[in-house]
């Protein structure tokens, strides 16, 4: 009997499957944010596309998306 291939919880709630790919959150934008200057924490707002790179990995961890 086969086994199912689970889903990596914590993979499941940092990515997001889009049409072009996975889409996550920016890192350094958690804490220690008063030395970092209003510039750079503005330009960490939103998601970006995960690495081309890195998106083999993310679809092991995600293999139900």
């Amino acid at each position: 009997m086969a086994q199912k291939i689970k889903t990596l919880r914590g993979a499941a709630k940092r990515f997001k499957k889009t049409a072009n790919g996975f889409k996550r959150k920016q890192a350094f934008k958690r804490h220690i944010l008063t030395k970092k200057s209003p510039k750079r924490i503005r330009q960490l707002r939103g998601c970006t596309q995960v690495a081309a790179c890195d998106v083999p990995s993310v679809q092991r961890m995600l293999p139900n998306c």
